[in-house]
């Protein structure tokens, strides 16, 4: 756009390019200054000033005249239409390029208008200047009004015409040469404006990527390239070395794809004075797979409930691998034994999930290994461990070991001992875990189990509160229950049978023959006639104690006639060992020991008195006849022989009578009268022989007797003879016919006592 002659400097615009021009003319010294301001990048062609209108001419005269544009530089920039007198672009204009950064940009040009005189050849870079001396002659001046290029020419021949003023103009010629000296106007040149590369990023150093190259148009020292980096970053001169001279740039360190992808060098190229020349190096570094994968966690829960449902988040972590392409594309995975699985979200996001349901006691802790692997040529993989506790829900009771349990104590135990450690496993943890142990309420004989035994809540062991006795409880029956403390509580119950051991601590215990209660001795009758074996008492013993602790033996400890009876081992029966002889004393005195088997074993005896005679008046007449003995337990003990025989007498006499009454009385309603066939009456008169109005038993006979410590209703039974059993069973006194004589009838008859009437088991009762 053109300005008038009288527009403000041409710098008011940064973007603008101020254009300055000078125009003179060749045939008087006169000049005039016109400026015009063009923003830069125009189209070839634009307008930019119109320059016969600025001066007051028309376009022809311009024509006429020989107007020219007189430029500095290389490329004209500017160009004139000699018909129109128009001034236009002559190409693009770069600002930075004829300016660089200086805020202002002035482009001075020189337009000529010719005068006609010396006329030159016509040439791009000279025009003639017609100076007038001080002695009036015209001086013509060689001026360059382009600059020149030794490169593009290096010699420039022109032909110089003078013409006269005359009507018929004559003219002379000369040529000119002129050569152009070498002068370092030309910057080096590369031979690309950029270079391009591609290297894999584990090339080794010292291996050669490019070779840059540039020339230079100017001759000796002018045409020496030298070549450097210009604004190296550090990074970059830690990584590349260029060589100066031959252009070949080197890897100086380790190249990494994921620090960098690519690196744009720049490059100049220096001759000899120092002019210089720009280029690019474009290196782009080729991916390998060097770079294992990635695995950030970015949310994790290090503990969950054992009742967690299925799809429980435990971790959410996030993939990445620094490599590109395939090398880049990662897959994580799992192992397939564990309850949990992989779900991709979004991107490279991963959620690790429980797939089932967990349970604490099977698996407490569970290590998680995630494997993240590439898709690379090698695949390189990375493993990440995550951690996971179960937290403890009270969803186990305490188990016992076994279904029930037994245990024995010995009777006598101190209070206190320990009987039996108890104990429950529990799988949960901590609190649900702690168990603790109770006894259930029971009774026993009254009192409550509690009074018996306890049991330790915290360890299990059952101790004796009390010190048993096998003879009276021989066996408890509890219930033990175990419970745990977690909320809500959970608890077990197990059977415990507890069992009595006997202990050998009773002694033997004599029923028959049982001492009178007035210090007096029981009397057994033998007859003379008795052969040997004969059955003449039986030594009744019990004891209270059990098994090998109640296995009785008898033995004879001391008798007044050695040899003379035996006692069995098992049985306690005294038979005799050999036929009695008229020598034999009338008293026979025995001691008896019943033992039994315990450890130690416990021993009790018997004294026996029998009386050797063939019926009772024998034995009074004996004893009659016998001298006083000096002993006065001698005298003692036939006093009291008398007198037993006498009471014994009386008694059976009394009980004859009164059992005959009774059955005859009964007759017609005892069918047990019936089946004995009459009762005594069965009794063949032979077997009776009477002494003083007394008779007695003649023939031999075994008793049975049944007492009972806490009742009334005790026996006598007269069964079949010859009965040798240690102790009476019920059985064997209902399979008898029996002649039974009751308390109650007993207390009828004056002050015979059961314990008179059950001594009749000798071979004659009186």
């Amino acid at each position: 756009m053109a300005a008038p002659p009288h527009r403000p400097d041409c710098s008011r615009l940064s973007r603008l390019v101020g254009i300055c021009l000078l125009l003179g003319t060749l045939w008087e010294i006169r000049a005039e200054q016109i400026r015009y301001s063009v923003p830069e990048e125009l189209e070839k062609g634009s307008f930019v000033g119109n320059i016969a209108k600025d001066l007051g001419l028309e376009p022809r005269e311009l024509e006429e005249r020989g107007v020219r544009i007189v430029s500095r530089g290389r490329t004209p920039l500017f160009a004139l239409n000699r018909r129109s007198g128009i001034l236009v672009t002559a190409g693009r204009i770069d600002r930075e390029e004829l300016c660089d950064r200086s805020p202002k940009c002035v482009v001075s040009l020189e337009i000529l208008l010719e005068d006609k005189g010396y006329q030159l050849s016509s040439n791009a870079h000279f025009s003639l200047d017609v100076q007038n001396g001080a002695d009036g002659i015209k001086y013509p001046e060689l001026v360059l009004e382009r600059a020149l290029d030794r490169e593009e020419e290096a010699v420039h021949h022109l032909v110089l015409t003078a013409f006269d003023g005359g009507d018929l103009v004559h003219s002379g010629t000369t040529r000119i040469r002129i050569t152009l000296v070498d002068t370092n106007d030309n910057a080096p040149l590369f031979t690309q404006p950029e270079y391009h590369v591609s290297v894999p990023e584990n090339v080794p150093v010292g291996f050669r990527i490019v070779t840059v190259k540039a020339t230079d148009s100017d001759e000796g020292a002018n045409g020496e390239v030298t070549y450097s980096f210009r604004k190296v970053r550090d990074k970059i001169s830690q990584l590349f070395q260029l060589n100066s001279v031959t252009g070949d740039i080197t890897i100086l360190g380790d190249l990494d794809y994921e620090d960098s992808g690519f690196y744009d060098i720049d490059i100049e190229a220096h001759d000899g004075p120092g002019l210089r020349a720009r280029s690019k190096v474009l290196v782009t570094v080729l991916d390998v797979n060097d770079n294992a994968p990635e695995v950030m966690v970015t949310s994790l829960t290090s503990s969950i409930q054992e009742t967690s449902s299925p799809g429980t988040v435990i971790a959410l972590f996030n993939v990445h691998d620094s490599d590109s392409g395939e090398n880049g594309l990662v897959t994580c995975s799992i192992p397939n034994n564990l309850p949990f699985t992989l779900e991709k979200t979004y991107g490279n996001y991963y959620r690790l999930l429980t797939h089932r349901m967990l349970d604490r006691e099977e698996v407490s802790e569970y290590n998680i290994t995630v494997t993240a692997t590439d898709h690379g040529t090698p695949q390189l993989s990375t493993q990440t461990h995550i951690s996971l506790q179960l937290i403890d829900i009270n969803d186990n009771p305490p188990a016992f070991s076994h279904a029930s349990y037994s245990a024995y104590v010995p009777e006598n135990n101190p209070r206190g001992a320990s009987i039996l450690s108890m104990t429950a496993q529990d799988p949960d943890s901590i609190e649900n875990a702690r168990v603790t142990y109770s006894l259930a309420e029971g009774m026993l004989q009254g009192e409550p189990l509690s009074s018996y035994v306890s049991i330790n809540s915290d360890t299990g062991v059952l101790y004796a509160l009390c010190s048993f006795d096998y003879e009276q409880v021989r066996d408890l029956q509890l219930v033990v229950t175990a419970s745990d403390s977690g909320d809500p509580p959970l608890s077990s119950n197990v059977s415990l049978s507890l069992f009595v051991l006997d202990q050998n601590d009773n002694a033997p215990e004599i029923l028959y023959p049982t001492l009178p209660t007035d210090g007096s001795t029981g009397v057994e009758l033998a007859p003379r006639s008795a052969e040997p074996g004969y059955l003449v008492t039986k030594v009744v013993a019990v004891d209270r104690d059990s098994g090998q602790n109640a296995w009785l033996s008898y033995r004879l400890l001391k008798a007044s006639e050695p040899g003379l009876f035996v006692v069995g081992l098992h049985t306690g029966e005294v038979h005799t060992a050999r036929a009695l002889l008229d020598r034999d004393a009338l008293k026979q005195s025995l001691v008896v020991a019943v033992q039994d088997h315990g450890q130690p074993p416990l021993s009790a005896t018997v004294t026996l008195t029998v009386a050797v005679a063939d019926s009772i008046p024998d034995v009074l007449e004996e004893l009659s006849n016998l001298e006083p003995s000096a002993n006065p337990d001698d005298s003692s003990l036939t006093l009291y022989l008398v007198v037993a025989v006498t009471v014994v007498s009386c008694v059976f006499l009394a009980f004859v009578i009164v059992l005959l009454a009774l059955r005859l009385r009964r007759w017609h309603k005892s069918s047990l009268l019936q089946a004995s066939g009459g009762g005594l009456a069965g009794v063949p008169a032979s077997h009776f022989v009477g002494v003083d109005g007394v008779r007695a038993f003649l023939q031999t006979y075994s008793h049975e007797v049944s007492l009972t410590a806490d009742s009334r209703k005790s026996h006598l039974i007269f069964p079949q003879p010859n009965y040798a059993d240690t102790l009476i069973s019920q059985d064997s006194c209902e399979k008898s016919e029996p002649l039974l004589i009751t308390q109650d009838l007993l207390e009828t008859k004056g002050d015979a006592s059961p314990h008179q009437l059950v001594g009749c088991t000798s071979n004659a009762c009186v």
